[in-house]
Parts: structure tokens; C-alpha cells; sequence
């Protein structure tokens, strides 16, 4: 066969056409549709029975790759908004190949967003981290997007440390966030909202486009209110080191809740949360608020053994990471595990549990080019089988799996 010429003057464009495809996107869900792909966005959605027009296929000399999925589900790509590593790397390493390892390993979960996720370090080596992640997405062709970072630490009291180093805690300074930030973009960031004493950090959080999320605090309900009115939206591991819910004493917990505005990370990993926890949850702040996440560690993907986070040594017993106080460090989950059992517990409908996995993250973070499959967004994609494992990945149209 002869190609058509190429017109002059024309950028040729790439169309992918995926036919058979079980789309599930939030509220949707229809089987047998197919869905037209132009240079990495989504441009049309045809149900079942409904002939793709020769005009959305134009222009004619381009080339046009037809999928057939066969009926497998074709979800939007996830986004997972907290992951500190996996595969053996940890983002905090610093270097190109730990970022790449985790970009890499992240689509085998079903994800094709993260933002790598600091821990409590040295300013120093925290500036090689986002130096190395600018590098990093210059040079990014196979693996998930990175698109900015999430600072967790080191702007955490103390007495709330988790599995932070204690050794580099630090009060909320915006001075570090602007010469960190001058690297690489800070999507959101995590602290203790208590030593926010003038509630000045947060204005200048919201004022750089920064996402605060209270973490790692025994804050009150008030400081948690003060907080949430100057437009904290995120609240990071709900439930994991913050203040509980107490029919005297309100908390976190009871504000992450009650408020209507507010997104929560959720780790469903089964040690974090218990699972009467977890239906609690969803019965009542639902799949409108929820974000799914990992909090995932260099052990995620690897089996039982020693490993490190931020300078402290850390033992996986039976997938659970702990430091030698027993406390937990992060976690050994993998995304597409913590959706299983999601739906496991819950019986939800896919069309709802699937906000939890992108849209929802993606809404909160004003990046409004993902978390949906409808005309207009990117082609992140993931090729799931029934019973939710990954099976192909798409990332802006481009097969990374």
C-alpha cells in the first residue's frame, strides 16, 4: 500500500482508537464503548452501538492505531499524591535512577501521576531531591508523570514525628518552601498546623498556589478550623497521627468529617486503618472527598526484610514497615491493592470508588487536565482486568505498559 502524502504544512497527528473498552470513569460506566485518542487527549466517547464518524478521524493522511481491549475495564490513570518510594528506590535518594525505578514501577500499579513525596531531611539534601526531580521530568519518556512534588516535613512538632527523623524538624518556614520550590513545583504541603502560631504560613501557602494539609498534629478543632477557613483543603494519612474524634474534644478526625470542603488521604493498606474504619469512612465522608493513596516506602514491591527511610533503619514483617520504636513507617501497598480492598469492604459501584482514585486528587490540586476519561483530558489510562489488576497503561497517550 501506498501512504498518503503527508499535507505541507501539516503537523501530523497521532489517533489511537480504543474499541471493546469497559470505560469507567466517575458516575460513568459503560461497556462496549470506544473512545478516540488525538496527540495524547481524549477527543471523543462513542457507546455501544454508535459508528465512529470518518470526521473523527481526520484528517485522513494521519495514522490511526485501533486497540481492541476485548471488554476488559479502561479506568482514568491513577494519581497517587503520597508516595515517599517502592521497587527498593526512595524519592529522598536524590538521584535519576531512584526516580526513574519509581516512575517505572508506579505504572505496574495502574499509576500515571505521583507526586514524589519528601521527608523530614536536611534542607541541603532536600534541594538535591528537587533538583533531581527537574532533571528527572526533562528526561522522563517511560515512565508515570511526575508533575510537582509533596513536601511532607519538615515542619512537624516533635511530639508527632511518626517515622520522621526527629534530627531535622523545624518550624514552618516560607523562605525554605520559595528556594525549594524555585527547583521544582510544591503541589501540596504537609505540617503541623500548630506551629502555624499566626497562621501566617498557610496565607503564604495559599498564596503560592501550595495545597496545605494538616499532618502529623495534635492540633485542635479550633486551630483545625482557623486553618481550614484560610484555605487548608487536604488532610494527609486521615487518621494517622492527628488528633482523634471524642464526643468532648472534636479533633481532626471529627473535622475531616464534619466539613464538606475537605479531602482525606486514606491508606488502605490494612494495618493503618481497620476495615470497619475504613466502611465508617466512606459511609460517611463518601467517594466525593476521599483520596486514595500509598505513603509507600522503598519496600513497596519487595519482600519481607531491613530497609531505610530517611536515616532510620526499618523492618517489613509480613508487608508492615515499622522503625525500631514500633512505630509505623509508611507503607508496603501498592495503589491498585488499596483500591481492591476499598471495593472489597465496601461493594461500591466502580463509577464512585473510581473519584477516590484520580478525580478527587486531581480536582483538589487544580490539575484540571486528569482524572477523568471525557473529551478534553489527557489520556491517562490503565487497562484493568475484573477483579482490578493492571493490565496496560497509557500516560498522555503514550503506552508506557
Amino acid at each position: 500500500m501506498i501512504a498518503r502524502p503527508k499535507a505541507a504544512g501539516k503537523e501530523q497527528t497521532m489517533t489511537t482508537v480504543f474499541q471493546r473498552a469497559h470505560i469507567i470513569s466517575p458516575d460513568v460506566d459503560v461497556p462496549d464503548a470506544s473512545l478516540v485518542v488525538k496527540d495524547g487527549v481524549i477527543t471523543a466517547l462513542y457507546l455501544p452501538g454508535e459508528a465512529i464518524p470518518k470526521s473523527a478521524l481526520e484528517p485522513v493522511y494521519d495514522p490511526v492505531e485501533y486497540i481492541d481491549l476485548g471488554g476488559d475495564l479502561l479506568l482514568p490513570g491513577f494519581f497517587d499524591i503520597h508516595t515517599h518510594g517502592c521497587a527498593n528506590h526512595d524519592f529522598c535518594d536524590a538521584t535519576q535512577e531512584a526516580m526513574a525505578a519509581m516512575a517505572r514501577h508506579k505504572l505496574t500499579q495502574g499509576v500515571t501521576s505521583f507526586l514524589g513525596t519528601t521527608l523530614t531531611l536536611s534542607e541541603e539534601r532536600l534541594d538535591e531531591v528537587f533538583a533531581h526531580a527537574q532533571m528527572f521530568q526533562r528526561e522522563n519518556h517511560d515512565g508515570a508523570d511526575l508533575p510537582a512534588i509533596h513536601l511532607e516535613g519538615p515542619f512537624i512538632a516533635p511530639e508527632c514525628a511518626g517515622a520522621q527523623n526527629p534530627e531535622y524538624l523545624r518550624q514552618p518556614d516560607i523562605d525554605m518552601v520559595d528556594r525549594l520550590a524555585s527547583w521544582f513545583p510544591i503541589s501540596k504541603a504537609s505540617y503541623s498546623i500548630e506551629l502555624d502560631h499566626d497562621l501566617s504560613f498557610v496565607r503564604q501557602l495559599v498564596e503560592r498556589g501550595i495545597m496545605p494539609a494538616v499532618a502529623h498534629s495534635q492540633a485542635t478543632y479550633e486551630q483545625f478550623t482557623q486553618s481550614r477557613l484560610l484555605g487548608m483543603r487536604h488532610m494527609t494519612h486521615f487518621c494517622n497521627v492527628m488528633t482523634p474524634l471524642h464526643h468532648l474534644n472534636f479533633g481532626l478526625v471529627g473535622g475531616g468529617m464534619l466539613h464538606k470542603d475537605m479531602f482525606v488521604e486514606l491508606i488502605c493498606d490494612g494495618v493503618h486503618l481497620c476495615p470497619e474504619m475504613i466502611q465508617l469512612l466512606f459511609e460517611v465522608i463518601g467517594c466525593e472527598r476521599i483520596m486514595l493513596i500509598t505513603d509507600s516506602m522503598r519496600a513497596a514491591g519487595m519482600p519481607d526484610g531491613d530497609y531505610e527511610l530517611g536515616g532510620l533503619p526499618v523492618t517489613v514483617r509480613d508487608g508492615c514497615a515499622r522503625i525500631a520504636n514500633g512505630r509505623v513507617a509508611g507503607s508496603t501497598l501498592l495503589f491498585h491493592q488499596g483500591l481492591q480492598r476499598v471495593r472489597r469492604l465496601t461493594q461500591l459501584p466502580l463509577a464512585q470508588l473510581v473519584k477516590t482514585t484520580a478525580w478527587n486528587q486531581a480536582r483538589s490540586l487544580g490539575f484540571s487536565d486528569r482524572g477523568k476519561i471525557a473529551p478534553g483530558f489527557r489520556a491517562d489510562l490503565v487497562r484493568m482486568s475484573a477483579d482490578l489488576e493492571p493490565k496496560q497503561v497509557w500516560v498522555a497517550g503514550q503506552k508506557r505498559l
